[in-house]
């Protein structure tokens, strides 16, 4: 896994397909080792394949859910649980958004017991590829993994009830196209449950214009009122962004730069599309 500290002139005029591409890269090494070392951080914090011990619980997934998902499929990448905002009731069609090795899919399929359905959209060949063979293993037919950029959604419009994403919007060089595509594909009255990194404070150029950071999840997060005007733009209402301060610390191992948790945070974001 690559763990360059090339930079941008800043992430506004930086290439969109670099940026995809690097971190295309760095998530296609991860599927391949089979998560050995943390996506999330410069260094790797699982100590051994896998998320390290006790990584799961800190991000507020439930032993139950942990021990649930197929294995191979947790490889410790988020940076929150978002089905603990979801709410999600039977016969919905989910997707979610940078599915990775499918962890957060094959729990939304699990709570759905046999109804409606699960989409992923990975734009990493080597990530789809792991989560088929996840899928596969598990026996869980409601399942679909589609190879896929989250701001070109491989998936009909107005065909979904739930949007999930774990640690992956700030990862896109174009967050607005994220929405617009999200809300494109939203049925009337579908909300997005989001857990993402987002920035309190503008970063300092040493983190924002790094493109390892990028990668680790940090320099591409979004100020709070930005993701907000951006939704509110893309169509979406009752949007709410609830900012975590106890992952400050947890961020502040993601790159070489501790002072990375002075300026984001994980946060829940949750947002409905008009029912009308």
């Amino acid at each position: 896994m690559s763990t360059s500290s090339a930079s941008f002139p800043s992430p506004a005029a930086a290439a969109s397909d670099e940026i995809r591409g690097y971190v295309r890269q760095r998530y296609g090494a991860i599927a391949e080792e089979g998560g050995d070392g943390c996506g999330c951080t410069a260094s790797g914090c699982c100590g051994g394949p896998g998320p390290e011990a006790g990584y799961g619980e800190k991000l507020g997934y439930s032993a139950e859910q942990l021990a649930s998902a197929p294995a191979g499929s947790d490889l410790g990448l988020g940076c929150g649980n978002p089905l603990a905002i979801a709410s999600i009731r039977p016969g919905e069609t989910v997707l979610d958004l940078g599915s990775g090795a499918g962890f957060d899919c094959f729990l939304a399929a699990r709570q759905l017991a046999g109804t409606g359905r699960v989409i992923g959209v990975d734009m990493t060949p080597a990530m789809i590829a792991r989560a088929r063979a996840n899928a596969a293993a598990s026996g869980l037919a409601t399942v679909d993994f589609r190879l896929g950029e989250i701001e070109s959604l491989p998936v009909e419009s107005s065909s979904v009830d739930l949007i999930l994403s774990n640690c992956v919007i700030n990862l896109s060089p174009e967050k607005p196209r994220v929405f617009a595509e999200a809300i494109r594909v939203l049925k009337p009255g579908g909300r997005l449950a989001i857990a993402d990194i987002v920035a309190t404070a503008p970063l300092p150029s040493t983190i924002r214009h790094k493109l390892e950071a990028i990668g680790a999840c940090v320099g591409g997060a979004a100020l709070v009122e930005d993701l907000r005007a951006w939704l509110h733009a893309s169509g979406f209402e009752r949007i709410e962004i609830v900012p975590r301060e106890s992952t400050r610390d947890l961020i502040r191992q993601w790159t070489d730069d501790p002072a990375a948790g002075d300026f984001v945070v994980s946060a829940f974001i949750t947002a409905y599309k008009s029912a009308s």
